[in-house]
């Protein structure tokens, strides 16, 4: 069976009508699943699209945008402090260095006849093991100061027992790093 229209149209001879049936009915079906992706795209656009609704529009109507804009901002800020916090904190450990940070105390009788342990050696030292001593020597007549000056752990003059004694203990603190 030969088509006439067929081969008016497109100059075909001999060709069997059923191919075109066969052919149609492929090109149908493929039709049919294209519209069914179709359908299936749309509805998982569809939600996507709700998604997206719902994450832009944020609480009292703020959107996403803006509300990235204000984190933004806010980490800026942070920075800028934590930046102005960092250099207090190493104005205070310049200002610590030179602080007493360093104490001993020792106490001891004087004269050996008062009983008590009524002098005293205290040292104050900063982190570089400069300060001061003061020695009080208590009699039973009088009390007597004496203060000597401490660079960098030495003494320009004599120092007694408790006075060595109280140095080497200021000295020996150990601060926490």
């Amino acid at each position: 069976m030969e088509s006439e229209l067929l081969e008016i149209l497109f100059g075909v001879k001999g060709f069997d009508p059923g191919y075109l049936v066969i052919a149609l009915a492929v090109l149908l079906i493929v039709v049919i699943a294209l519209a069914v992706l179709l359908v299936l795209n749309k509805k998982k656009t569809g939600r996507l699209e709700e998604r997206l609704e719902a994450l832009c529009s944020g609480s009292d109507g703020e959107s996403l945008e803006s509300e990235i804009a204000k984190i933004i901002e806010e980490n800026r800020y942070l920075m800028s402090e934590t930046s102005e916090h960092k250099a207090y904190i190493k104005t205070i450990f310049k200002r610590l260095q030179m602080a007493y940070q360093k104490v001993a105390l020792v106490k001891y009788d004087a004269l050996d006849q008062m009983g008590g342990q009524l002098s005293f050696v205290v040292v104050m030292l900063d982190e570089k093991n400069n300060g001061f001593m003061l020695n009080s020597v208590h009699t039973s007549t009088m009390n007597y100061i004496y203060s000597k000056n401490v660079v960098e752990g030495q003494v320009e003059v004599e120092l007694g027992t408790e006075e060595a004694q109280a140095l080497k203990q200021a000295m020996a603190v150990k601060l926490p790093r």
